[in-house]
Parts: C-alpha cells; structure tokens; sequence
C-alpha cells in the first residue's frame, strides 16, 4: 500500500495526536532507565512521539512549498566545530585525563535537560496578532503538542527517560561509570545557553511576548542546529573501541537521539518559515513582515554562537584542560600536544540573515 504524499496528509492535529507514539515491539532501555522511543519488529529504532508529529511536519512543509515560500535554513558552514575535537578528546581519554571529557559530555546532559522550558514560553495570541490565517500550519500547534513534545523529548515525561538520561547512559556505558564532578553545573551557569539572559526588547512595536515567541523559536533552532555537531563528536568518540568501553552500545544511544533531534529541527524550522511568510501586528495597529522580525532574531543569535558564546565556551574548557592535566606526569607536553590538534576555524562574516539594506 503506497503512503500518502505530503501534499494529501491532514493539516491539523490535536494535542493526543501529536504526542502520539508507535507501537514499538521493544522498549529502549538506557542506564537501567526506560527511555522513550523503541524498536520496531526490525530491531530499527523510532523516535518517539512521531507516529502523527512526523507526517504533520511534512505536510505544514508541503504546504509552504506549493505557496511558494522557502523553508528557513542555516547555512552549515556557520557551524562552530566542536572543542575539544574528537582527536582531542581521544587524547585525554588515552593519557587518563577523563575528566575534561566527562565534564563535556556531563554539560550536554545538563543543556538536554534544560529544554524542558520550551513548555514555558509564552503562547500568545498568533491568530490575533498575524494578519494572514495561521489555520493548518506548525503555528497553530504550538501550544497545540509541538512545544510539549518537545520538551518531553528532552528531559523524559514522569517515569520515562528523554536526551538527558541518554546522554548520561552513553557516557556511563563508554567510560564505565566515571566520576561526575560535582560543580559542572555551577560552572556552566555563567556560560552559553545554561546562562539566565535579561530579555531585551528589539522590536518594541511589537507585543512582547509575540517577540520574545519568535526570538525564542530562532536560538533553540541555532542550538539544535549547532547542537548536530556535538552528535556527530559524541557518536564518533563514543563508538571508538580505543577509549570507550561499550563502543556499540554508547554510540547507538548517541544516534537515537540525533534522529529525535531532527524533528524538532523541522518543527522550528517550519513555524519559523510560516511567520517569516506573514505579516505581523504591531501595538499600534499598524504591520512588519514576519520575515523583518525572524531574520533579526536569527542573525543576533548566530553572531552570539559563533563569536562571544563560541570564544567564552572553549576559554572555560580550555581552563578545565589545563587544571585536569596538571596530574599527568608531563602537563606541558599534553597541552602541547593537545593545542596541537586544535581545529583551525573562522566564523564566516555573514549569517545569511542580515537585514535587508
């Protein structure tokens, strides 16, 4: 039986369908933990909450495309590389100099479990406060499921597991249990996305919280963008028998959660491509395109991830390097040698998103 095309796939959903699992012929369990997602008579693993979710997406961008209007894209060459890279981090692991590596893979967990706010962000009145219909589009369901599966996908649902607890599984699993040090939390809250920012109000003629919606929409997508960079590191390190003691295992978990990332990835992209399509109210009656608001608050947000956030971020590891490897019986060569293999980048100087002149 062929599947529908995207074009004939319904265009609305309610909450229970968009949260919505498949019916999975095994579990996925990570660290003794139930996770979500599952295997399928074929052993192939399904990301969770995909059975409506997944379809969805594809007809929202299915439509887009017969409007005419592109999909929001990030150009890859933005991507910052990861730091310490997987050489380098192989170094460590190979001299016993784990625990820069734990801190980092320890972070991510955090940062997983930080997405959970998505929840939280304001819904306000888009139908109201967009000039074009929003029925049938990722818009309309934000509030409608998006945004609360979402945030399952990342910190778990009750008793069951999200990225957070896969991610600690995955580096359990590779490094046998490490030692957790007990400030990584502590030193990532004065640092990139963990970070408290005050909000500021860059379209004051705009609602607030319609800005801070959109501005919200375009730094998680940049991150979960950014953030396929730390998979990749993460599944080539973690599946290396040379420093991971569960190189199949490790790396698989690793995968998964790369595969539940790309939904949210189209998601986000598809709202934001819908608003930068439409015209939105200001405060005083009068409009601005969508596409003035979203491409501001894409360029301010990977200009900050691949400049001030990029360069604070490796000053922090770098430090950690420095104060791990003063145990090694030769710190000097180590830093030496690790600085070495460093990945030479430079962040390209336009974003893609600059205001128009």
């Amino acid at each position: 039986m062929a599947l529908p095309s995207a074009a004939d796939l319904p265009l609305d959903y309610d909450a229970r369908e968009l949260l919505a699992d498949d019916d999975y012929a095994e579990p996925l369990i990570a660290g003794g933990v139930r996770c979500h997602g599952g295997f399928d008579a074929d052993g192939r693993y399904r990301s969770p909450r995909t059975r409506h979710r997944a379809p969805a997406i594809r007809a929202w961008q299915a439509r887009l495309e017969t409007e005419g209007h592109p999909l929001v894209a990030i150009d890859p060459a933005l991507l910052v590389p990861q730091y310490p890279n997987v050489d380098q981090a192989r170094l460590l692991l190979r001299e016993g100099v784990r625990e820069p590596v734990v801190r980092r893979l320890t972070a991510i967990s955090i940062v997983e479990g930080f997405g959970a706010i998505i929840r939280d962000v304001g819904h306000p009145g888009l139908a109201e406060r967009v000039v074009e219909p929003i029925d049938g589009t990722a818009l309309a369901h934000l509030a409608g499921g998006l945004f609360e599966a979402h945030a399952r996908d990342e910190a778990g649902y009750r008793e069951e597991g999200g990225h957070k607890q896969m991610w600690e599984a995955a580096r359990d699993l590779a490094l046998e249990n490490p030692k957790i040090p007990g400030d990584v939390l502590l030193r990532m809250m004065g640092q990139g996305p963990a970070r408290r920012r005050e909000r500021v109000a860059h379209f004051p003629e705009l609602d607030g919280d319609l800005e801070a919606l959109v501005a919200t929409m375009a730094n998680v997508l940049a991150l979960e963008v950014f953030a396929m960079g730390a998979f990749d590191w993460g599944e080539t390190l973690l599946s290396d028998p040379e420093v991971s003691a569960e190189p199949l295992r490790a790396g698989a978990l690793v995968g998964y959660i790369r595969r539940d990332e790309r939904t949210h990835i189209e998601y986000l992209r598809t709202a934001l491509s819908e608003l930068s399509a439409r015209t939105l109210r200001r405060v005083d009656g009068a409009e601005i395109p969508g596409r003035h608001v979203v491409d501001a608050c894409l360029d301010r947000n990977l200009r900050a991830l691949t400049g001030a956030q990029r360069d604070e971020q490796r000053r922090t590891i770098r430090e950690a390097v420095a104060e791990a490897a003063a145990a090694h019986p030769h710190p000097k060569d180590l830093l030496e040698r690790f600085d070495a293999l460093e990945t030479s980048w430079t962040p390209p100087e336009r974003t893609g998103f600059e205001p128009e002149t």
